[in-house]
Formats: structure tokens, C-alpha cells, sequence
């Protein structure tokens, strides 16, 4: 979802805090250690926003759900960012995603903004992703995608961040914060839940025609 920059002014105890950390644009395999200064609210909106609601949409299911959980990770994102720690900018952001969503799950109801002030509203993201975006985004055929909404959300973060996102099972389990063990078994079971709801889609054996029978004539 393509999110308008709007302008944040940090904390100015926090910007003088130097700390040994990865350049936010570094994945695992070409970490390097380098003084970290706080990125600007406009290079995390600009780098992350589209993957932040790619991942909102796949836990949500729908464009409304997924733009107001988008809202509410970059809430989670500003108070949380002077708490960051070495570690993959990416990895932090599906964590805080994922917990957001799982969080929401929980209480049983949505997310709404309407109670906050106009200084916090002004520091949100653009709510309205461009026509290329909402395609991208939604791709998947409408019974792929609500088989994963009939996922139990516990089991539908799990399938997402790896069948979707592409993320280890040693990668999901440190965003969920949970055991290995644990999961395997979830992907396990949703795929499995997955596969029955999706019993349409696989292909049909047809079984071969019965020869004629062939019969020896008497002469």
C-alpha cells in the first residue's frame, strides 16, 4: 500500500543515542556493524510501508482490515522505535506486525482510530493504496484467500510468514516468539486444514477406459 510520508519529529534524547546496529536496508547475510542513528519516520514509511500491508492484507483478508492494522503497526512502530535492537529491520517489522494482528484476534473486535488526537492522526500514513498496489496485493484467487481467513489466526500467521512471506521456520518462530516445535506443528496443521478446503483445486485422475475383451475365434 503506498503511504503518503508525513513528517515525526523524534525524540531529541533519543536521536543522540548511538548505538552498534544494521543499516536498515541490510538483510541477514550482509550484516555489517555500523554507529545507528534512528531512521526518519519518512525512510520507514517509504522503505516498509508496502510490505507492512502486503503481510496485513494476508493475516486480514480484506482491504479495510489490512489498511487499519497497517495504521496501527506504524502506531506501534513510532512509540516502539527508540526500544530497536541489532537485528534485521525486516524481521523487527513482521514481528510487530504479527503480534498487532494476533493481538486484535484476541480482543474480538476492530481496530478504529477514531478516538485519536489530530497530532497522532497527522503522524499516520495515507489510508488509500493506488489501483497497482490493491492488485498486487490481492492476487490470490478469492478461495485461496478465504481458505487462509477460516485459519485459526494462530495457525494463519504461521502459514503466512512461511508459505507466503518466505520466511524459515527458525525465522517464524523468532517473529512469533515461539517454540520451533511449535512452529511445525501449526504449519502442519494449517496446511493440512488448508489442503481440505482447497480439495477442489487438485487434479482429477481419470481412470483408464476397460479394454475391449478380446475373444479367440473357432475355427
Amino acid at each position: 500500500m503506498p503511504v503518503a510520508a508525513t513528517t515525526v519529529e523524534t525524540n531529541s534524547t533519543d536521536e543522540n543515542v548511538t548505538m552498534m546496529n544494521t543499516d536498515l536496508h541490510q538483510g541477514p547475510d550482509t550484516m555489517t556493524t555500523t554507529e545507528w542513528t534512528p531512521p526518519s519516520w519518512e525512510e520507514i514509511v517509504s522503505e516498509h510501508s508496502s510490505r507492512v500491508y502486503r503481510l496485513a492484507y494476508r493475516l486480514t483478508g480484506n482491504v479495510h482490515d489490512a489498511e487499519d492494522l497497517t495504521h496501527d503497526v506504524f502506531i506501534r512502530v513510532f512509540r516502539s522505535l527508540h526500544t530497536y535492537r541489532p537485528g534485521t529491520f525486516e524481521g523487527w517489522l513482521h514481528r510487530i506486525t504479527t503480534n498487532v494482528f494476533l493481538d486484535k484476534m484476541r480482543r474480538k473486535q476492530r481496530i478504529r482510530f477514531d478516538a485519536l488526537t489530530d497530532e497522532w492522526a497527522a503522524r499516520l500514513p495515507g489510508r488509500s493504496p493506488s489501483p497497482e498496489q490493491v492488485y498486487a496485493d490481492t492476487h490470490l484467487d478469492s478461495d485461496i484467500q478465504e481458505a487462509l481467513n477460516a485459519l485459526p489466526p494462530s495457525f494463519r500467521a504461521a502459514v503466512v510468514l512461511c508459505d507466503i512471506e518466505g520466511l524459515t521456520y527458525e525465522e517464524v518462530a523468532e517473529v512469533l516468539d515461539i517454540k520451533l516445535g511449535t512452529v511445525r506443528s501449526r504449519i502442519h496443521r494449517g496446511r493440512a486444514q488448508l489442503r481440505t478446503a482447497l480439495a477442489h483445486r487438485a487434479p482429477r485422475t481419470r481412470s483408464m477406459p476397460a479394454l475391449p475383451q478380446v475373444v479367440p475365434s473357432l475355427a
